[in-house]
């Protein structure tokens, strides 16, 4: 199975645990609607926030101040981070397409 797929289920299965983070906001209905709306926000606050930790590294090697292995790991936690929003986003839209073809 990839990797990546099985960290986006992982993280799907935290927030359907309410598991959340600290900083996450609660579902705002609890029919659930928003909740996914607010676990997507999640997952692309943190994919946001490991490509800064990742820039952040290459800068800091550039100028000498960081290992190159911290800096190939934050890059392929990047990658891996990445990837999964990709997949999920490639999933959304082929259901929505899916919806459209569908007979009124």
């Amino acid at each position: 199975m990839d990797l990546a797929a099985i960290r986006a289920y992982a993280a799907a299965a935290r927030q359907a645990a309410g598991a959340s983070e600290p900083g996450a906001q609660p579902p705002a209905d609890p029919s659930g609607v928003s909740a996914f709306g607010n676990m997507v926000m999640t997952a692309l606050n943190e994919t946001q926030e490991v490509m800064r930790t990742s820039e952040n590294l290459t800068a800091q090697s550039a100028a000498g101040q960081a290992e190159l292995v911290d800096v190939v790991t934050a890059m392929a936690a990047a990658e891996v981070q990445l990837e999964t929003v990709i997949s999920v986003r490639d999933q959304v839209i082929r259901a929505y397409q899916e919806i459209l073809r569908m007979p009124i």
